[in-house]
């Protein structure tokens, strides 16, 4: 059954995605960097009444947990990429990649360092073929 996306279940099945995911365990055994949040901005029209941010505990090739948090309380993260609602929508359908996407500013790195993001382009695309994987029911559909 699709997950709503975002939720605390959709968080919590891409933890598992992500743990799954052989090859995303085999390109991020040197990460090192702490955790990265992906903040959905708030769309009253889909029912996200604030900013989102889902907390990835990801450490040398595992996701430690997920969790689904208000923005503001997730910007201790070492690592904060910021969106809207349509843009995540294509990047986890695979239609956005993420890398050029941060580099355009269609994602926003709001916080952190981004050469390292780009340092580990590999890690970001298995995490994005992670979220793939995941049977999603997105809020405008």
């Amino acid at each position: 059954m699709p997950i709503p996306f975002p939720s605390p279940e959709w968080v919590a099945a891409y933890k598992d995605a992500i743990n799954a995911n052989a090859n995303y365990k085999a390109v991020s055994k040197d990460w090192t960097h702490g955790v990265v949040v992906m903040v959905v901005k708030a769309d009253a029209a889909l029912g996200i009444e604030e900013d989102l941010a889902m907390w990835l505990d990801v450490h040398q090739g595992d996701c430690r947990m997920t969790k689904l948090l208000p923005a503001k309380d997730a910007q201790d993260a070492p690592f904060v990429i910021e969106a809207d609602y349509a843009k995540w929508k294509q990047v986890i359908r695979r239609e956005l990649d993420p890398i050029k996407a941060m580099m355009q500013g269609k994602l926003k790195v709001t916080k952190g360092n981004m050469p390292t993001l780009v340092k580990y382009v590999h890690s970001n695309r298995e995490l994005v073929e992670s979220a793939a994987r995941v049977d999603t029911k997105f809020r405008d559909e």
